[in-house]
């Protein structure tokens, strides 16, 4: 798969660094330290530019907070999120609505409809609204597209996001119980067209059981490159 100039680095579960032609960096649903799947060597993550919130659940912002101490980048996800994100001491957030599109250092960023809940767990067990989920569509500026559907179950409007924003690559859940199965997510491919999907949220719990290799015989003669990462692992 040919991301022109574009690093993609899988950090286990739904959680990517991307750094692009220019040398920006973003990561998408920080969940590091407590990440079973996160490489040792992984876990303490250099600078980035930005960090991208599909939600507020623990398996997708558990380090957001300390890394936007730490680092100062730009946090963008939708509004509730990032006004939660404010109070614990984000100073650079970039709060968005779905439909809506911003640009995210030299990056087009599109947030897209999700399927799931988003509550977000504060440190004394409590759950506070934290928005709704959302996807992201990033557009770089070499006219690659790529869709992260965050948490979600496959949706009829996923042919909407093909069709509007056509997405290059789609990182798409399959480990089924929070997300989407492998055979939803197969269902997501003839909605999507993408040219390659890369399986993600899946194996990190004994519940999240789906795997490539069910997805890869689901949607043989779609002509769509099933690209299977190992965490750590970078492409591009």
């Amino acid at each position: 798969m040919d991301l022109q100039g574009i690093k993609l680095t899988w950090l286990g579960h739904s959680c990517f660094r991307i750094e692009t032609p220019a040398g920006k960096s973003m990561i998408v649903d920080p969940w590091l330290t407590q990440n079973p799947m996160t490489p040792d060597e992984h876990k303490d993550q250099p600078a980035m530019d930005a960090l991208l919130l599909t939600h507020g659940h623990f398996d997708h912002v558990g380090d957001a907070v300390a890394l936007a101490k730490k680092y100062n980048p730009k946090v963008c996800g939708i509004y509730e999120l990032c006004m939660w994100m404010q109070k614990k001491g984000a100073k650079q957030i970039l709060p968005m609505n779905k439909g809506g599109s911003q640009m995210v250092n030299d990056v087009m960023v599109t947030m897209t409809h999700a399927e799931h809940s988003c509550g977000i767990q504060e440190d004394d067990g409590s759950i506070v609204y934290g928005g709704e989920a959302c996807g992201y569509v990033l557009q770089f500026e070499n006219g690659l597209k790529l869709y992260h559907a965050g948490d979600t179950c496959v949706f009829g409007d996923m042919h909407i996001i093909h069709e509007l924003y056509d997405p290059d690559v789609a990182l798409l859940p399959i480990g089924d119980h929070f997300t989407m199965s492998p055979r939803e997510a197969a269902y997501a491919c003839k909605l999507l067209r993408p040219k390659a999907v890369i399986p993600m949220h899946f194996g990190t719990f004994p519940l999240l059981k789906g795997t490539p290799g069910e997805l890869r015989r689901m949607i043989d003669g779609m002509g769509i490159e099933i690209v299977e990462m190992r965490p750590g692992e970078t492409i591009g």
